[in-house]
């Protein structure tokens, strides 16, 4: 069995895999492939070990005859055919659970860094413009009693209100179905998306991304918001108008945002967000322990080898 892998994968892993199969690899594990070495790269595959930003669309999967599995490095999938797969008995397999507390920890980090100006205050330091202390000085906003909205209450949202429950906030959520078990065990409440925009005082993005769920959070949305709430949003880029948030931080309608993810990724350096100060970034690095990535290559693994063995995989998508 041939298995073509689109990053450079740690050596460990990559001698599992040597043992029974015959493995190739991207030479990088940052840069990304482009199209047409992609359709090169997979003709002769059973396995392909992916990740987001591979556009396994039906070109690519036409080009693969004799694929078998595609085992997603990733919770999301989007950037896959699955269709098109399920059409040509492709099974698609990715990583969900082992990287619920990475992400909910960055998506602490990031809201704790907009609501308390942590960027800005980093540069004051190094830059050399502490001069003295002063009252309000990179006054930010306390957690301690307010209102968090989270968007979407799968694992990583529910994680994320644990959190919030440590930091003593009232916790809200809004979420496609609603979640009564998890509403009693946590100490949340479910409120309509129009209620949660308007009571946030930091409302949290944790959807799966959906092409019926594209620019979720619009101009409209954002209007409905309070003008000092803090936006985060660790999901998907999609879910959220970029060029509306740009408008509504730099025009002072919004507090703050606190973003891992972005439309295009990697975020052009010239982005108008990045030129503003209320806005906190990070590259796409929720589930970015080590801890974390090494479980989601080993079960990327395990699901690619059980379905080459005729196996049902631990984490099937289809």
């Amino acid at each position: 069995m041939n298995v073509f892998a689109t990053r450079k994968l740690p050596e460990e892993v990559v001698d599992k895999l040597k043992q029974q199969v015959t493995y190739s690899e991207w030479h990088s594990a940052e840069q990304p492939m482009t199209k047409a070495e992609l359709l090169e790269a997979v003709k002769d595959a059973d396995g392909i070990i992916s990740v987001l930003s591979d556009p396994l669309d039906a070109e690519v999967l036409a080009a693969a005859p004799n694929l078998k599995v595609i085992s997603q490095l990733a919770v999301g999938f989007n950037n896959i055919d699955v269709g098109e797969a399920i059409k040509r008995g492709i099974r698609v397999t990715n990583t969900p659970d082992v990287l619920t507390n990475a992400t909910a920890d960055l998506t602490f980090a990031l809201l704790l860094a907009a609501a308390r100006k942590l960027s800005a205050a980093s540069a004051e330091v190094r830059e050399g413009k502490w001069q003295s202390w002063s009252l309000l000085q990179l006054a930010g906003k306390e957690l301690s009693g307010a209102t968090i909205g989270i968007l979407g209450f799968g694992r990583i949202g529910q994680a994320v209100a644990r959190r919030a429950k440590g930091f003593d906030m009232n916790v809200i959520y809004w979420n496609r179905s609603k979640k009564p078990e998890a509403e009693q065990a946590i100490g949340a409440t479910y409120h309509e998306l129009e209620d949660v925009l308007k009571q946030a005082d930091f409302l949290v993005i944790m959807l799966p991304f959906a092409p019926e769920l594209k620019y979720l959070i619009g101009a409209e949305e954002l209007a409905l918001m309070k003008s000092d709430a803090i936006l985060v949003n660790t999901a998907r880029g999609g879910l959220v108008d970029e060029q509306a948030l740009y408008e509504a931080l730099k025009n002072g309608r919004l507090g703050a945002a606190g973003l891992d993810v972005f439309e295009q990724e990697p975020v052009p350096t010239d982005h108008p967000l990045l030129t503003l100060p209320n806005v906190e970034v990070a590259p796409h690095i929720g589930s970015s322990t080590v801890a974390t990535r090494m479980e989601m290559a080993d079960l990327t693994v395990r699901n690619l080898l059980a379905v080459l063995q005729n196996k049902e995989p631990e984490t099937p998508v289809n």
